[in-house]
C-alpha cells in the first residue's frame, strides 16, 4: 500500500539551510537543477525544481539551472527546450544563471590534468568488461589495474593524446586513483574522462573525450558557488566521491551535497529508460501523452502548476524512500480546478431525447452558473429546445430499485431547465436498441419559478441537438493496472489496456465552440477536462483530466462514523 506523505513541517534541508545562514557558514543560499537532457522532466522532477527553486526563492538567494551535458550519446537539444519549458511552466525563473556543464570543458580538462600530475589520477589501459572485472563486488575488494603505476609523465602524456584524438573510442579511460579495496564501490578508482568520438550539441566535434557526471557534476557545482547541493538518495553513496574530487583540488569552495528521497507515485514507473521505452514501444503517444509521469504529459492532461507545486509541498521531503498514493496528486488537481474550472455541460454518450408537448422551433435562453465557487465567474446562456440529447447512462428501461435517473414513467429534473417525464422508448425494430426518448414536460416547473421546488430524485445534464458541438474525449485513465509496475518483471505486462477510451460521438454546449488548447473545465457530473492541442477548426478534442471522485480526501477524513 502506498504511504501517507510525510509532514511537509518537518523539513531537514530547511534546517541545515537555517543552521548555515545563522553560522555565518553561508550569507546567501545558492542551489541548482541540474536536469541531464536526455529526456523529458516527469513528476519526481518537478518535486526537486519545487524544492531548489522554492528554497532559494524562501531564503532570498538564487537558483540555477544547469544542464549536465556530459554524454553526448543520449543528449538533444529537443530536450533542452523542452526542460526549459517546463521549469517556466512550473512557475519558476531562473534569471541569466542559465548554465551548461559544457561551458566548463576546457576547465574540467585543466582539473584533471592537475590531479594527474598530482599523481592522483591515472590513464588506464583495461577494456570495459576488465575494468568492471577488477573492480569486485560488495563482498571482494576490486583489484588494482596493471596500468596504475605508470609515472606522471606517462600518464600526461597519454591524457594529452586522448584529447588529441590518437586513440579509438574504449582505448584508455582517465581514471581517480582512490582506493580499490573500499567498501564504497563508486571510490574503487572511478572514471573520470573516457574517449568518445560523438558531435555534441553544443560543442560540435571540438572534444572527442568526455568527462563523467560524478567528476563534472561536484567541480560544476563548485565553479558556480552553489551552497546546497541537493538531489536524491540514490546518489548518496556518489557523496564520498564528489567530497574527494573537491579535496584533491583543494578547491576554494566545497558546496555540501545533501540528499532526500526521490518521490514515488503509485501506478507510476519514474526510470527514464522505462518511459523512454514505453515512448519507442508505442505504448504511448508520445512524450506528452496524458497518461505519462512527465511534465508536458500533465500539462497536455489540463493539470496545473499550482496543483503540482501544491502537491509536491505536501509529500514534504524525508529522509526515506516511500510510494506517494497518486490520489493525492489527484486530489490536489481537483481541489485547484474546482476552484479555476468554469463548468459546462457536455453529453459523452449521447441518447436523443424530444419533448413532445414543448413547441416546434421555440429556443429558451437559460441562464447557467459559470462556478458556484468563484462568485465573480458569473453566468452564461444555454439554448433549450425541443431535441436534446442526455447521457445514455441516464436511462434504463428496467430500472434497479437504486436507478433514481430516467426510465420509463419517472420524471427527472434537465439542469437550469424543467422537470420532464418519460413517456414511451423508441428502438430499432431489429436490434431492440433504444434509439430515442420520448418525454413530456412540466412548464411550469422552469429553474427559477414559483414551481421549480418541486422535488424529484435526480437531476440531468443535457445538450440541445440543434446548437450542440460535435467533439471527441479521450477518457485517461492510470496507465498501470498495479500500484507498483516498477517492481514487476515484466513490468509492460502491466498497461491498462483501458487507461485510454476515445469517443468519438461526443456533444458539448455551445460555449465550448472556440475554446482555445489548454482551457480548462468541469463537465458537469463527469470530471475536469481539458482542451488538447489537436483541437482546430471543425474538431473539438478533450482530455480527462481527473474524475469527481476523490478517494484521497476520503482517506484524509478517515473512516466514517
Amino acid at each position: 500500500m502506498a504511504e501517507r506523505a510525510a509532514d511537509p513541517a518537518s523539513h531537514f534541508i530547511r534546517e541545515i539551510i537555517e543552521d548555515d545562514l545563522r553560522s555565518g557558514r553561508h550569507a546567501r543560499v545558492v542551489t541548482r537543477f541540474p536536469p541531464e537532457p536526455n529526456g523529458y522532466l516527469h513528476i519526481g522532477h518537478a518535486k526537486s525544481i519545487c524544492l531548489n527553486f522554492g528554497l532559494a526563492r524562501q531564503y532570498g538567494g538564487v537558483c540555477h539551472l544547469r544542464f549536465d551535458d556530459t554524454n553526448p550519446a543520449k543528449e538533444d537539444v529537443e530536450y533542452v527546450d523542452a526542460i526549459m519549458e517546463d521549469v517556466r511552466w512550473l512557475g519558476f525563473d531562473w534569471g541569466d544563471r542559465l548554465f551548461y556543464a559544457s561551458d566548463y570543458f576546457e576547465q574540467l580538462y585543466d582539473f584533471a590534468m592537475r590531479l594527474v600530475e598530482a599523481g592522483k589520477a591515472y590513464v588506464d589501459s583495461l577494456s570495459a568488461d576488465e575494468i568492471r572485472a577488477y573492480r569486485g563486488t560488495f563482498t571482494e575488494p576490486g583489484r588494482n589495474s596493471p596500468y596504475r603505476d605508470r609515472s606522471v609523465a606517462e600518464n600526461r602524456d597519454l591524457f594529452l593524446r586522448m584529447r588529441a584524438g590518437e586513440f579509438p573510442d574504449g582505448a584508455h579511460v582517465l581514471r581517480a586513483k582512490i582506493d580499490m579495496a573500499s567498501s564504497n564501490l563508486n571510490m574503487r578508482d572511478p572514471t573520470l574522462y573516457r574517449i568518445r568520438r560523438i558531435a555534441h550539441h553544443r560543442t560540435g566535434d571540438q572534444w572527442c573525450i568526455y568527462p563523467l557526471y560524478d567528476f563534472t557534476h561536484c567541480l560544476s557545482d563548485m565553479l558556480e558557488g552553489i551552497t546546497h547541493s541537493i538531489c536524491t538518495l540514490e546518489f548518496e553513496n556518489h557523496r564520498p566521491l564528489y567530497d574527494w574530487v573537491l579535496d584533491a583540488l583543494d578547491t576554494p569552495c566545497h558546496p555540501q551535497q545533501i540528499e532526500f528521497a526521490r518521490l514515488n507515485l503509485s501506478y507510476t514507473v519514474m526510470s527514464k529508460r522505462k518511459l523512454l521505452a514505453l515512448v519507442q514501444g508505442g505504448h504511448v503517444a508520445g512524450w506528452d501523452d496524458p497518461r505519462m509521469p512527465t511534465i508536458s504529459g500533465f500539462r497536455r492532461r489540463g493539470y496545473t502548476p499550482e496543483a503540482i507545486r501544491d502537491f509536491c509541498e505536501s509529500v514534504g521531503v524525508a529522509k526515506r524512500d516511500s510510494m506517494v498514493d497518486v490520489a493525492q496528486l489527484e486530489h490536489h488537481i481537483r481541489e485547484d480546478l474546482n476552484k479555476r474550472a468554469p463548468r459546462v455541460m457536455a453529453v459523452l454518450r449521447p441518447l436523443k431525447l424530444v419533448i413532445e408537448n414543448y413547441p416546434e422551433g421555440q429556443i429558451e435562453e437559460l441562464e447557467a452558473v459559470n462556478n458556484p465557487e468563484d462568485p465573480a465567474a458569473g453566468t452564461r446562456r444555454l439554448p433549450f429546445a425541443r431535441e436534446l440529447y442526455i447521457e445514455r447512462d441516464d436511462f434504463m428501461e428496467d430500472p434497479p430499485g437504486k436507478f433514481f435517473r430516467l426510465a420509463p414513467g419517472r420524471e427527472v429534473r434537465l439542469r437550469y431547465a424543467y422537470i420532464i417525464k418519460c413517456e414511451r422508448v423508441v428502438k430499432d425494430p431489429e436490434t431492440g436498441a433504444v434509439l430515442e426518448l420520448r418525454c413530456s414536460y412540466d412548464p411550469e416547473t422552469r429553474s427559477g419559478s414559483p414551481a421549480s421546488s418541486r422535488k424529484v430524485k435526480a437531476t440531468l445534464h443535457w445538450v440541445s441537438v440543434a446548437h450542440a458541438v460535435a467533439a471527441e474525449v479521450r477518457l485517461y485513465d492510470r496507465l498501470f493496472k498495479v500500484e507498483a509496475p516498477e517492481a514487476c518483471d515484466d513490468w509492460l505486462a502491466t498497461i491498462d489496456p483501458a487507461a485510454l477510451t476515445v469517443l468519438r460521438e461526443a456533444r458539448v454546449e455551445p460555449s465550448l465552440a472556440t475554446a482555445l488548447a489548454g482551457e480548462r473545465f468541469q463537465f458537469e457530473r463527469q470530471g475536469y477536462f481539458c482542451v488538447d492541442p489537436d483541437t482546430g477548426p471543425g474538431r473539438a478534442v478533450f482530455n480527462r483530466t481527473v474524475t469527481l471522485r476523490d478517494t484521497w480526501a476520503r482517506i484524509q477524513a478517515g473512516p466514517a462514523r
